[in-house]
C-alpha cells in the first residue's frame, strides 16, 4: 500500500510537534523542527541505501546557511559526495531540495594521495594530490585538458580555500568506470579532483554548473565541530523565517512579491 506525500508531510508535522514538546537536551526548538523536516525529506526522496542520513543532514544544513548568505544561485540542485564510502560505490548524489527529488547518483574519484579504495587522508595544500572537503560552489565551465570541465570555488577558507589555485574541478576521465573497478578492485585516482565517468560527466556538469552547492563529506571530527556552515541554530533561523518550507534559496518576502 503506497504512502502519499500528504501523509508524509502530516507525519513530519506530528514528529516536529513531538520534538518541540520534549525537553531541550541541548537542542533548540528550531533545530528540532529543522532536523525533523530534513529527515522527512530524506525519507520522501527515498535516499536510504543510496546516501547515509548524516551527510545528507549536514549538506542540507549547509545549504540553508549558504542560502542565508546569498552564496548560491536560485533553482540549482545540491550535490553530495560521501568520501567515507569506497570508490567502488556510487558516492556522488544530486538532489533537488525544493522539488524533493533524487536527480542522479554516480561514481566519483578521489585524490591519488588520499588513499586507494578508501579516501583516508585529505589536504588543501597545492601539490598534495589529495582531495579536500567541505562546501563548494560550482562556477563556470570551460574546455581544457580533460575536455568539458567545471570550475569549483571553495567556500571554507580553512578547508578548501585553495580550490581555484589547485585547479580542483569536475571533469570526466576514463579511469572512473565499472570496467576499471572490475580490473583493479577500485577506481583510478585523480590529482585531487572529484572526477566522473566519461560517458556521464557532461550531463552532470550541465545539471550542477553555475552557482549550485557541492558538499564533500569525510566525517572529520574537527571540521564537524568547527565549520560555520554547519551551524544548526542559524540554519533553523533561516528555515523558520522563510515559512518552514524549502525554496530555491529565495526569501519569504521574495516569494510573496514574486521577486
Amino acid at each position: 500500500m503506497g504512502i502519499s506525500r500528504r501523509s508524509i508531510c502530516i507525519s513530519s508535522g506530528i514528529l516536529a510537534l513531538l520534538l518541540l514538546l520534549q525537553p531541550s537536551r541541548g537542542v533548540t526548538d528550531g533545530e528540532a523542527y529543522l532536523l525533523a523536516t530534513i529527515d522527512s525529506l530524506y525519507g520522501e526522496m527515498g535516499l536510504e541505501g543510496t546516501l547515509d542520513k548524516e551527510p545528507f543532514r549536514l549538506a542540507v544544513i549547509g545549504f540553508a546557511n549558504l542560502c542565508d548568505r546569498n552564496e548560491l544561485k536560485k533553482h540549482t540542485p545540491l550535490t553530495i559526495i560521501d568520501y567515507t564510502k569506497p570508490s567502488t560505490d556510487k558516492r556522488l548524489t544530486i538532489v533537488d531540495i525544493p522539488g524533493r527529488r533524487l536527480l542522479r547518483i554516480s561514481l566519483v574519484a578521489h585524490g591519488k594521495n588520499s588513499g586507494e579504495n578508501y579516501a583516508t587522508r585529505f589536504s588543501d595544500e597545492p601539490g598534495s594530490l589529495m582531495s579536500s572537503f567541505g562546501f563548494f560552489a560550482t562556477a563556470e565551465t570551460y574546455y581544457g585538458k580533460h575536455n568539458y570541465t567545471l570550475r569549483l570555488n571553495g567556500l571554507e577558507e580553512e578547508y578548501n580555500g585553495n580550490a581555484v589555485e589547485r585547479y580542483i574541478v569536475i571533469h570526466g576521465v576514463w579511469y572512473v568506470s565499472q570496467e576499471f573497478i572490475d580490473e583493479h578492485g577500485r577506481l583510478g585516482r585523480s590529482w585531487g579532483c572529484p572526477a566522473l565517468p566519461l560517458e556521464t560527466a557532461a550531463e552532470i556538469i550541465d545539471l550542477v554548473k553555475g552557482g549550485s552547492c557541492l558538499f564533500i563529506y569525510v566525517g572529520d571530527p574537527e571540521y564537524l565541530d568547527n565549520s560555520a556552515l554547519l551551524d544548526r541554530d542559524r540554519a533553523a533561523k533561516w528555515f523558520l523565517e522563510n515559512g518552514g518550507v524549502w525554496s530555491d534559496c529565495d526569501s519569504k518576502s521574495e516569494r510573496e512579491t514574486g521577486g
